[in-house]
């Protein structure tokens, strides 16, 4: 099996025309085409702003000791 990569361009038709020389000659073959639009551009990664979000707890007492009292509840 050979795996085949490559960038073409469809014409003004939507044809998409494929020369593709092989080792294998007089057989017949399984042919997988995947279409994948190539961006001309890439797009800016807009990422969230968690500012908004972000705050400070203030815990009063030892926290290993609220969690052994948590997990001794179930």
């Amino acid at each position: 099996m050979d795996v085949v990569k490559l960038t073409t361009k469809i014409d003004e038709y939507g044809c998409l025309n494929l020369s593709i020389p092989t080792q294998l000659a007089g057989t017949e073959v399984n042919v997988v085409v995947v279409v994948n639009p190539v961006a001309s551009f890439e797009k800016p990664q807009h990422q969230y702003d968690f500012s908004d979000l972000v705050g400070k707890l203030t815990w009063q007492g030892d926290a290993v000791t609220m969690q052994r009292n948590l997990r001794d509840e179930w």
